[in-house]
């Protein structure tokens, strides 16, 4: 098979990876921030108003289940890369020069797979798709327009 068939046959299926790709890393997200905020994976809570820690579990549970759904997934990918690069930045930087060095692998990675969608976008499979492909016209009346899978935002 040559490198252009190839291409054009995992072309097609980028919206759906995108879209897998975005449910897995808003899922981990929600996580992380459900552990902050409520004491849950093996995780102490953080108390309440406790800054940064807190505030940044907030951002992670609800800028993490609006990015799972694929809701406003670009405002909450764009929040979410700034809050995981300022957690690198501030707690994880001054430990080492490299994620490895210093524990910010997990804020490094977050904060690029949150600007990849910022930029791509929610792929397929979202929330918000759903909800405009079930408000959509049937094909049958006049002015039906065509709605793609699951749509994208």
């Amino acid at each position: 098979m040559s490198t252009d068939r190839l291409s054009d046959r995992l072309a097609g299926h980028q919206p759906l990876v995108l879209g897998l790709f975005r449910i897995v890393l808003g899922l981990l997200f929600t996580s992380e921030g459900a552990a902050t905020l409520f004491g849950v994976l093996g995780r102490q809570a953080s108390p309440t108003g406790d800054w940064p820690f807190w505030y940044a579990g907030v951002i992670e549970l609800v800028c993490g289940a609006l990015i799972l759904l694929g809701v406003a997934t670009r405002s909450a990918a764009f929040l979410s890369s700034g809050a995981m690069a300022f957690a690198y930045f501030t707690e994880h930087q001054k430990d080492g020069a490299f994620p490895l060095q210093n524990g910010g692998l997990a804020p490094a990675l977050f904060c690029w797979g949150f600007l990849l969608l910022v930029f791509f976008g929610p792929g397929s499979l979202t929330l918000t798709g759903l909800l405009r492909r079930q408000s959509a016209p049937s094909a049958a009346s006049p002015g039906a327009r065509e709605v793609p899978r699951w749509g994208r935002e």
